[in-house]
């Protein structure tokens, strides 16, 4: 089964991720994803496996493109999904996805639960 990996380098729990899949030498695809942001249709995607009630919980609140953009008074699920792709900054990280299942290593040990 192959593995997608949703890395930010700069980011110590994405670190941690690659770590953790190096060590097991599982073969995964990375995808710098400030780079190269997914599109809004994989993002519904990914928050559909993730199980979020919201793309608002695939969010990181802290960072500044929320406050700028005044997400946190959009209600519209797809006008959240379009920030996001928008403004990748904006998506929790790390994100791995195996199959139909995808899990934020935040903590790592939801990365650990879907690899089996």
């Amino acid at each position: 089964m192959s593995l997608k990996f949703y890395h930010n380098p700069r980011c110590s729990k994405s670190r941690a991720t690659k770590a953790l899949l190096d060590e097991r030498a599982l073969d995964y695809e990375t995808v710098l994803y400030l780079e190269t942001p997914p599109d809004t249709d994989e993002l519904a995607r990914i928050i559909k496996m993730l199980g979020l009630g919201s793309a608002r919980d695939l969010m990181r609140k802290g960072e500044d493109a929320y406050t700028d953009l005044g997400l946190a008074a959009v209600e519209d699920e797809d006008a959240l999904i379009v920030a996001m792709s928008e403004h990748p900054r904006l998506i929790e990280r790390p994100i791995v996805i195996k199959g139909d299942r995808a899990a934020i290593g935040r903590p790592l040990e939801a990365i650990i639960g879907i690899l089996g």
